[in-house]
Formats: C-alpha cells, sequence, structure tokens
C-alpha cells in the first residue's frame, strides 16, 4: 500500500512535469508498469520462457549490493579504480616442511578458503602439487590443486580459491570440488563460518582485523601499495559483494543472435552509427542474466514452492496444488523480477499484447527509440531481443542515442556536487521554451552536452526578441488576411520568400537526420539575423505606404516561422500564431510548412547578398568615425565593373532607408583629393564623404594627417629630385614622372590646407 500511495503521488509529479516541458503527448494512452494489463504480458514471457528452458534457477554466485540487500546484474555494475592494499599471507603445508605464499586484495575472504591455486608448468611450486595447506587463523585444512587459469606473473604466482565470494574461484570451485564456504551475508557482515572472533563484523573492519592477526603470528610477509578496479553498485555506489544464493536467470545467448544480426544487417540502425560498435561488443560477450531481485515491490515471480516435495511450479495464476504430490501447501517465491525484465516489453506489453489489437498492429514497429547511451543495454538490447522472441519483428528502426546532460564545466549532476540543475527551477527564471531551445540547441547526437544558466539567458532573448517582433508584424496587419499579387513583390518579399524555401529544406534535412542542434542552429540565425534585422527592417516603408502584398507576405512569413519554430518553442508561437490573421484552430496540430522550390529565387538573394554586404559597411564606417546614425550622409560607391552597377537601381532605397544615407553615387573613381572615409564590401569599394559630416574635430585630425602625409611625400621627391646621381643615371621618364609627383602632392597639400583653414576660421 505504502509502495502504491508512493507511485500516485510520485507519479502524478512526473506527468506534470512532462507537461510544464511542453510534451505533446497522447495523455489518455499513460501506461504503468504493474498495470494489470501488463503485469498479465510479463507473467506470461515469464512462464513461456521457462517451459523454453530459457529461464532456469540455480544456486549461483552473482553480484549483491549489501546496502540495498538487493542483487545486480553485471550491468548495474560500475567499476572504479581505488588504491587498494596486496597483503602476501603465508599457507603452512599441514604435515611436513615448507609453505606457500599467497597475494590478496581481499585478505577477509580467506576465512573462505577452500584450496589454493597454482599454474601446473610453474617450475616453483611442482614440489606442492597435491600437498595439503593449513589455512591460517582457521586451521582448516586446504588442497593445492593445479589449474592452467592461474597466472604465473601475478603476485608469488600462487592464489588463494575462495568459492563462495568471487566469480573465478566459483568456477575454480566447481571443477575441481571444493566446499562452498560463505563468510560474508548479503549485507556486509561477516558470518558465523568465519570464526567467533569476526562473526558479525563489517567486512571492512573484518579485512583490517585479519591483518592484524597475521601480522601478531608472524604470516603476514608483507604488503603492498596495489591500485586496482573494484565493482560498485551504479545507484548507491556501494562496493559490491559477490554472494552466493538461489536465483533466477535468462540464458540470453540464444535470444542474442538474432538481436545481432538485425543490426549487422541494417535492420535496425543506431544514430549514431558508432554506437552500435558498443551494442556489438556486449552482445557478443552476453552473459545470462540474473532477473530476480529482493525488494519489497516489482513483479512477483510468478513461480510457487511445494513444502511436501520441493517441486517448483511456474504459473499465471496461483496452482491449487502441486501436480507432482498433490499437496496444497504452496509458498509463492518472494523475489520480484528485474525492472529492466518488464520495460524489456514495452514495446508490445503496453499495446495489449498478447491479444492482436488494432493499437499492436498501428504501432508495433515503431519508428523510433530514443533513449541515453548508459541503457543501451539495459533496455534497448533487452526490447530488441523481447520483440523478435515474441513478436516476430523488431520493436522499432532506428535508436537515436542522447547524451547526458552535465553541468557548464562538463561534470556530471550530482547532490554531492551540488551541481543539480532542477528543470523546474529553470522553467520558473527563463520558461519552458528558452529550456527547450537550449537543450535542442547542445543536442549533437550521441555527446554529452554542457547545460548552463547562461546558454539559457541567451536564449530567452531569443524568444522576447520572436515576441517584440511578432509584435511589430501583427501591429502593421489588417483584421482580414492580405492576399499576394505577384508584379507588386518588393526585393525584400522576393527575398524573404525565398530564404524561408531554403531555410526550411535545410531544416527538414537536420531534423531528418536528428540534428537538432543543428535545425536550432539554422533557425535561430535565421530568424534574428534575417527575419528581424533585415527583412522586418526593410519592409517598414512599404508598410507605411500601405502595401498590402508586404503585409500579406510579412504576414505569411510570421506564419511560416511559427511553424518552423513550434517544436523548439511551443508556447510563445502558439500565443503568437493565436494572434495571426485567418488562423486556424491550434499550432501544434497545424500542418509543418513544406518547402516551396519556386519561391527560390537566386537574384534576389544575390542582390539582397550586395545589399547587405553595403549598408554593413557603411555603418562600419560610421561607427569607426563616430558618425552619429541619424546623421545622414552621402554613400559613394566604385562597382568592380559595369554588368554589376545593374543592381542599384533596386537597392538604392533600402540602402538610403537602412545606411541613412542622404544620397547613393556610383563613381567610377574616387577623386585623389577628396577627403573620404573608405571601406571594402565585398569587391566593391565604399567611401563616404569626411566633407559635411558633422564632425569637426574628426575631419580636422584627419586633414592634418593627411598633410603631414603629403609633407613627407613632397619632403622624398625633392630629396630624390635633388640628388645629382639620380639625374644623371635615372631614365627620363622615370625623372618626368617624379617632377609631376611632386607637383600633385604640393597641389594636393594646397587644398587640404585650404580645407584646413576653413575649419579653423
Amino acid at each position: 500500500k505504502i509502495a502504491w500511495d508512493w507511485k500516485q503521488k510520485y507519479g502524478g509529479i512526473i506527468t506534470g512535469q512532462l507537461k510544464k516541458l511542453g510534451c505533446s503527448l497522447d495523455w489518455s494512452r499513460e501506461r504503468f508498469t504493474m498495470d494489470e494489463g501488463f503485469s498479465r504480458a510479463v507473467r506470461l514471457v515469464f512462464v513461456s520462457l521457462f517451459r523454453e528452458g530459457l529461464i532456469y534457477r540455480d544456486y549461483y554466485l552473482v553480484n549483491r549490493c549489501p546496502r540495498c540487500n538487493t542483487v545486480l546484474s553485471d550491468i548495474e555494475i560500475e567499476h572504479k579504480e581505488l588504491q587498494g592494499k596486496l597483503s602476501y599471507i603465508k599457507y603452512p603445508v599441514s604435515e611436513g616442511e615448507g609453505a606457500i605464499v599467497v597475494a590478496t586484495t581481499r585478505p577477509e575472504t580467506m576465512l573462505g578458503d577452500t584450496g589454493v591455486a597454482v599454474h601446473p608448468d610453474d617450475e616453483r611450486y611442482k614440489a606442492f602439487h597435491g600437498k595439503i595447506l593449513l589455512l591460517p587463523l582457521v586451521n582448516r585444512k586446504i588442497p593445492v590443486i593445479t589449474d592452467s587459469r592461474v597466472e604465473k606473473d601475478f603476485g608469488t604466482g600462487a592464489v588463494k580459491v575462495t568459492p563462495a565470494h568471487d566469480p573465478v574461484d566459483f568456477e575454480l570451485g566447481k571443477l575441481h570440488g571444493l566446499e562452498q564456504v560463505i563468510v560474508i551475508d548479503g549485507s556486509g557482515k561477516m558470518t558465523e563460518a568465519a570464526g567467533a572472533e569476526f562473526q558479525g563484523l563489517d567486512r571492512f573492519e573484518c579485512r583490517r582485523r585479519v591483518v592484524e592477526r597475521l601480522r601478531e603470528q608472524g604470516l603476514l610477509i608483507k604488503v603492498e601499495d596495489y591500485p586496482h578496479m573494484v565493482g560498485h553498485h551504479d545507484r548507491c555506489k556501494t562496493v559490491i559483494e559477490p554472494h552466493l544464493s538461489w536465483q533466477w536467470f535468462v540464458k540470453m545467448a540464444p535470444l542474442a543472435k538474432e538481436a545481432i544480426r538485425v543490426v549487422e544487417d541494417g535492420t535496425i540502425q543506431f544514430i549514431p552509427a558508432n554506437w552500435a560498435k558498443s551494442y556489438f561488443e556486449w552482445m557478443y560477450n552476453i552473459h545470462d542474466w540474473c532477473i530476480s531481485r529482493q525488494l519489497w515491490w516489482g513483479h512477483r515471480i510468478p513461480a510457487w514452492f511445494c513444502r511436501p516435495c520441493g517441486e517448483i511450479i511456474v504459473a499465471m495464476e496461483t496452482p491449487a496444488k502441486c501436480p507432482k504430490c498433490g499437496g496444497g501447501e504452496l509458498v509463492q517465491d518472494e523475489d520480484v523480477l528485474d525492472t529492466w525484465f518488464s520495460s524489456a516489453l514495452w514495446p508490445f506489453g503496453t499495446m495489449g499484447w498478447p491479444e492482436k489489437t488494432v493499437d499492436l498492429q498501428m504501432f508495433y514497429p515503431t519508428d523510433l527509440m530514443g533513449t541515453a547511451f548508459d541503457i543501451i543495454f539495459f533496455w534497448v538490447a533487452r526490447m530488441i531481443m523481447m520483440g523478435l522472441k515474441f513478436m516476430g519483428e523488431i520493436p522499432f528502426r532506428q535508436v537515436f542515442i542522447n547524451g547526458l546532460v552535465r553541468d557548464f564545466r562538463r561534470r556530471k549532476m550530482s547532490k554531492s556536487e551540488g551541481n543539480i540543475i532542477d528543470p523546474l527551477e529553470m522553467i520558473e527564471k527563463y520558461g519552458t521554451d528558452a529550456l527547450r531551445f537550449t537543450v535542442a540547441a547542445l543536442a549533437i547526437p550521441g555527446m554529452d552536452l554542457s547545460l548552463s544558466e547562461e546558454r539559457m539567458l541567451g536564449y530567452r532573448a531569443f524568444v522576447n526578441k520572436i515576441w517584440n517582433a511578432s509584435r511589430f508584424v501583427l501591429m502593421n496587419l489588417d483584421e482580414e488576411p492580405a492576399s499576394i499579387v505577384e508584379s507588386e513583390l518588393t526585393l525584400a518579399d522576393r527575398w524573404i520568400r525565398s530564404r524561408l524555401a531554403r531555410i526550411t529544406a535545410e531544416l527538414e534535412a537536420a531534423l531528418d537526420q536528428y540534428k537538432f542542434y543543428e535545425a536550432a542552429e539554422k533557425i535561430y540565425h535565421f530568424v534574428w539575423h534575417e527575419f528581424c534585422d533585415w527583412h522586418i527592417e526593410m519592409t517598414k516603408p512599404s508598410l507605411q505606404a500601405g502595401n498590402r502584398t508586404t503585409k500579406a507576405v510579412l504576414a505569411g512569413a510570421l506564419d511560416h516561422i511559427l511553424k518552423l519554430l513550434n517544436p523548439f518553442l511551443p508556447f510563445v508561437t502558439e500565443e503568437i500564431w493565436s494572434h495571426l490573421p485567418g488562423h486556424g484552430k491550434s499550432l501544434v496540430t497545424a500542418a509543418f510548412p513544406k518547402s516551396e522550390a519556386a519561391d527560390v529565387d537566386p537574384h534576389a538573394e544575390e542582390e539582397m547578398s550586395l545589399l547587405q554586404d553595403l549598408v554593413v559597411q557603411v555603418r562600419t564606417i560610421r561607427a569607426e568615425n563616430k558618425i552619429p546614425p541619424q546623421k545622414k550622409i552621402a554613400i559613394l560607391l566604385k562597382a568592380p565593373g559595369e554588368k554589376e552597377k545593374r543592381f542599384i537601381p533596386e537597392i538604392r532605397a533600402y540602402i538610403l532607408a537602412l545606411a541613412n544615407g542622404s544620397e547613393v553615387r556610383v563613381e567610377d573613381r574616387f577623386a585623389p583629393e577628396a577627403l573620404l572615409l573608405k571601406g571594402v564590401a565585398g569587391s566593391w569599394e565604399v567611401a563616404i564623404p569626411l566633407e559635411g559630416t558633422g564632425d569637426l574635430e574628426t575631419e580636422r585630425a584627419m586633414l592634418e594627417k593627411e598633410i603631414k602625409k603629403m609633407d613627407a611625400e613632397i619632403e622624398m621627391l625633392e630629396g630624390r629630385l635633388q640628388k645629382k646621381d639620380f639625374l644623371e643615371r635615372a631614365p627620363g621618364p622615370v625623372i618626368e614622372e617624379a617632377k609631376q609627383g611632386l607637383l600633385g602632392c604640393r597641389d594636393k597639400k594646397a587644398k587640404l590646407q585650404k580645407s584646413l583653414d576653413n575649419i579653423k576660421a
């Protein structure tokens, strides 16, 4: 009851969070793994696999978490390197002289040793083959066995064998018929078999005590620092303990074969493709899966034990009596199934299976499975295996692997680090749309994303930009939608329609490839730097003139943009769209826009590119020379060739408006004596006459600078013409060129000086 109450409370919170994040789902299809229909599917799969011999029960060494007091599968273990100690311990021969020294990182488990193993070809230990040793502290007699799996170069080349507490030793023990002595229980405490002195101690305290006793008895040869990998529970981070107990297992090799094939032949694709390699590495080395768990809540294992005869009955429902002895004293297994067992059935178990429901036929298989890389083995691989086994078909066609969310320093978020970013807090602070766009912009397939509030702040500004731009558009539209007259289309109209067609195609391509970051980047740049910064500004004169075609194009562009943005920013786009003339019922159900090839206009884009280059250069010259933005200026242009001049008539009015120009003149060459502020825009030259800019200080400084340049040039030319060697040896034309240059410089200096005198006057 407590567990169900917890589910009702927190399940509702999770659903509420998803809704607040703007997840567009059919909430009537919400499912829970403990729903009766799904529970029935889980029981049916268990019973079916058991009857086929693919589920079995065995007394086996499994991973156990002493803190959580439950068994774990291999992939729930996280291996970390720890700085351990390698203890060298002397095991005396029981009868006679001599001893074998073994090295171990876990001296507490020696209390459960039932043998010492050496390599059969190790010359150091040939004399010990078949000997009996006396186990220190316990005084149990244990044999020396030979096995080729022993590494001669590790430690002393002799290893202690503890079948009840080490996976390798477990296999050695079975092969050589060694006793299994359990000295550590499921909670990490020492058992009665460990001896009265150690019984009840925590395993790590026992380790310290054992080393102390061995040192006192002269059996501890030495202790060395030894870094080694140690398994931890991936959730609570407790060091796991190998533990012998009765558990339920699934034979995985028969299920894995077909699941490998469907990825190898491309029936199922991983995105990015490199994650298939990780999938194969696990699948090719797959182990049987321990599916029983010692937890309070979960799918109860559908197995009953007959107390009188010990028979195990696996069935869909509680049996009335034992089929073997006829007894009615049956007890159900207390263990529950690993949560990933039921999760593996999700694609079909939620659709009414085993019945051939309409939902099952419609939604199985699905197109895409999206998940993080850390549960490829827990979930993805097992869904594939179970889908192929029970449906005879793959559960999905593509697997999109996203990364983990990390902090701005790329650290994994954790309570201990204090770096957890609560999405609900971020929504309260920056809005859902800003959070969604931030995640999309950082979501490079297969790579972790570094989340920071600075990024969210930037994208909140983007949301505000869209809101303000939309308000401007809506204020300039009529109540009834206007229609487009093709002959009245301006350059701004043709350009934005062309760019919308192109950006839509680019977005479609990016989204089809699940490149959400690329789609976000493209739409961000387009909306901010093309639609807002250029198109809206260019439409202002036409809007003031009441041009209905421009209004229609502007309304259509905003409608189109809102539809492109809606998957990223569902809330703000829905609100804005509801105010557009002639809008439909809901933006979220409106068709995603198509790229209209007929709207692509290369000529308009070429003209617009030139316009942007020229205007940006004029604005740059203004800024660099501190010419006030409100000051009208003459704009001089020098084209790279005659044919390029054809663009100017159509873009002249835009240049005047966007650069606040008084006139635009195209000249073949700029007058050399003119005081010009110059710049380059692509292959065009741009100049602003300094005279008339109204900035006398700038003009005076520039004139004085130019006069100094002329003085230096005059001095250089006069010096050259006064040299006897130059006049005697230089060709006549060169001497004449120097003379003309000197005259030109003197003339230019005189004009500059006159302009300077006028300013000073």
